[in-house]
């Protein structure tokens, strides 16, 4: 369905991991740069957003298979992980912050994640 749909895809970025062992790194002075992780296929709708608030909101789901391949290969124990430990996302070349998400289960069995992120 979220093929059929739209299909597209959105970069979870993450901080990065390791820094340099030197006294510069030690003092801050080195930005460490991010971890990208690509989600595909996920469905993006655009929402409305009033005249004081944020400039752009957008709402995406993305299926359990979607999500299955980037828990494993960040090696965290769900895609709620990964939400919660992401620094924001990008989509269409914009950085989104993540103001939220919803998990949906049928049988105690999750199946879509539901994100809603600001610009």
């Amino acid at each position: 369905m979220l093929q059929t749909l739209g299909g597209t895809q959105i970069t979870l970025l993450f901080a990065a991991a390791g820094l340099p062992g030197d006294a510069i790194a030690q003092l801050g002075l080195v930005d460490p740069g991010v971890e990208q992780v690509l989600i595909t296929p996920v469905m993006v709708r655009e929402l409305t957003t009033e005249n004081s608030g944020p400039r752009r909101r957008i709402e995406l789901l993305a299926g359990q298979a979607a999500m299955a391949e980037s828990v494993s290969q960040r090696n965290v124990a769900s895609a709620e992980v990964l939400f919660e430990t992401a620094l924001g996302l990008v989509y269409c070349g914009e950085v989104f912050h993540i103001e939220g998400f919803v998990v949906e289960r049928m049988g105690g069995v999750s199946y879509l994640y539901r994100v809603a992120a600001v610009s």
